[in-house]
């Protein structure tokens, strides 16, 4: 399994190249065939993974610590006031002594050069559990529902709200698997312009196609997939009101998806701010995915740990 995998760690999607990210795909639709029947391989026993969180979690955190104990590891939980990342201790120095104690680290924080530094120093695999700019295991485990869902990535996906850290993973998503996505967001809370201009360079040669919209009616024309997230994202809960107004035109609801194919699907990672970005009927109707999607987080994670943490 690791020779052909050989990345030692998991920071951004960008760091992959298409078949790694299928592989990957690939065998997280493996692993939960045989979780599905019962069967569970202890690939990781004796393996111990810290989970190092600045920000508060529920998917993240409950599908790590399941997919290590499901293949036969340990986990154990680090919260900010254990630690204070960079505060108390500099990154550096955590870095270097949680890798002689344990066999990875995942890390769920703040600034993106946190998770750079982290995996700079410990001397063991490091995961990117989210920064303020990317959230690649919430994406790894989209992209597996979309496959799992659709029988393929060939299908039309738009992303409508903030050009957010789930946003900027998805365009780079896009970029390197060659996908259509199309995003919608006000123009003042597009994604970063650095992010989308490394996209369309390197989508020539995957033939993405990358489409910024600033008008979600338009945007999601004929959308197989209708992505959303919330408005203020973790840290950014003090501007929610003055988004709300500004936002309000990107709420998912039943008159945006009449523009959608037929068969459209709603994701959302989660946590949802039902009657802000999405309505209740709309996360809760058929055409909602959302809890499979929160599931396969378990299943991608799953993936991801046995490729790095594997001997």
């Amino acid at each position: 399994m690791k020779g052909q995998w050989q990345k030692q760690h998991f920071l951004d999607l960008a760091d992959f190249s298409a078949q790694e990210i299928m592989f990957l795909l690939h065998l997280a639709q493996d692993l939960k065939q045989r979780w599905l029947v019962g069967d569970q391989p202890a690939i990781l026993k004796g393996k111990k993974l810290a989970l190092l969180f600045e920000k508060p979690s529920l998917r993240t955190r409950v599908s790590f610590e399941m997919a290590m104990r499901q293949l036969g590891g340990e986990s154990f939980y680090l919260g900010p006031q254990e630690v204070g990342l960079g505060k108390r201790e500099a990154v550096k120095d955590v870095a270097q002594v949680l890798g002689r104690m344990v066999d990875g680290i995942v890390l769920r924080t703040f600034a993106h050069e946190n998770v750079l530094e982290m995996a700079q120093y410990a001397g063991v695999p490091v995961i990117n559990g989210l920064s303020d700019l990317h959230h690649p295991c919430q994406v790894l485990g989209d992209l597996l529902t979309v496959q799992e869902k659709k029988g393929t990535l060939e299908v039309k996906i738009c992303f409508v709200g903030d050009g957010n850290n789930i946003c900027h993973s998805w365009i780079v998503a896009a970029a390197v698997l060659g996908l259509h996505l199309v995003v919608s967001t006000p123009p003042q809370y597009r994604p970063q312009e650095k992010i989308w201009q490394w996209a369309q360079e390197n989508g020539v040669q995957s033939g993405a196609t990358l489409i910024y919209d600033p008008d979600p009616h338009r945007a999601v024309k004929g959308a197989d997939v209708v992505y959303t997230d919330v408005w203020a994202s973790m840290g950014k809960e003090a501007e929610t009101e003055a988004r709300i107004p500004v936002f309000l035109p990107y709420q998912v609801n039943e008159l945006l998806l009449q523009k959608a194919s037929p068969q459209v699907m709603v994701m959302h990672c989660m946590p949802a701010h039902r009657g802000q970005e999405i309505t209740d009927d709309v996360i809760d109707g058929v055409r909602s995915v959302v809890l499979d999607e929160a599931e396969n987080r378990l299943h991608a994670q799953k993936a991801l740990l046995a490729l790095l943490l594997s001997s």
